[in-house]
């Protein structure tokens, strides 16, 4: 995986093999990075990185300068690589190892931007929950945008608080706000 942008533009970063992830391909991420520019200042925002895996979507927002970063993956070895490589880099990104449900259910503390990479075998419903334990909890500051990374198999689009979708490749993001 690299660094599409930022500071550390190009730069390489190569994930233990034995972690069960799938990062979203530099295609997506890239078009989802174009679409967020458009819309935040990344030096002023706080990100929420929901199923970090790698920590791929954590480093694009620290490589453009957002300065605080929460990554919440259920499995240690990702949050260690997150951590280890957030260390080398200087990166402002906080690491919890939580199910994710679980965190979600009990934070408190509210974002501008909380995108979630699941696994895209998820059945629709648990995709559903992620943005139902979002809004329920009220974890968006205002004018805060929830994305959903899933595969176009799913379709997210009957939540009352989803307002559009962008499909990349296999990936499609799912975009829900609170207004």
């Amino acid at each position: 995986m690299r660094i599409i942008s930022g500071k550390y533009k190009g730069k390489r970063l190569t994930a233990p093999k034995k972690l069960p992830v799938r990062p979203t391909t530099d295609m997506a991420k890239e078009a989802l990075f174009n679409i967020l520019n458009n819309r935040f200042y990344f030096d002023g925002i706080k990100v929420l990185d929901l199923f970090a895996g790698t920590g791929n979507i954590s480093y694009e927002f620290a490589s453009r300068g957002t300065l605080d970063i929460t990554a919440v993956d259920g499995f240690q070895g990702c949050v260690r690589y997150i951590s280890k490589t957030a260390d080398e880099l200087d990166f402002p990104i906080g690491t919890i190892k939580s199910d994710v449900f679980k965190y979600l259910d009990r934070a408190s503390e509210k974002f501008d931007l909380i995108f979630a990479d699941p696994p895209y075998d998820f059945a629709t419903e648990r995709f559903l929950q992620i943005a139902n334990l979002v809004f329920d909890n009220g974890l968006l500051l205002e004018d805060g945008v929830l994305i959903i990374e899933h595969s176009e198999q799913t379709d997210l689009s009957e939540h009352p608080k989803f307002s559009e979708q962008r499909k990349y490749g296999g990936s499609v993001f799912s975009f829900f706000e609170a207004e």
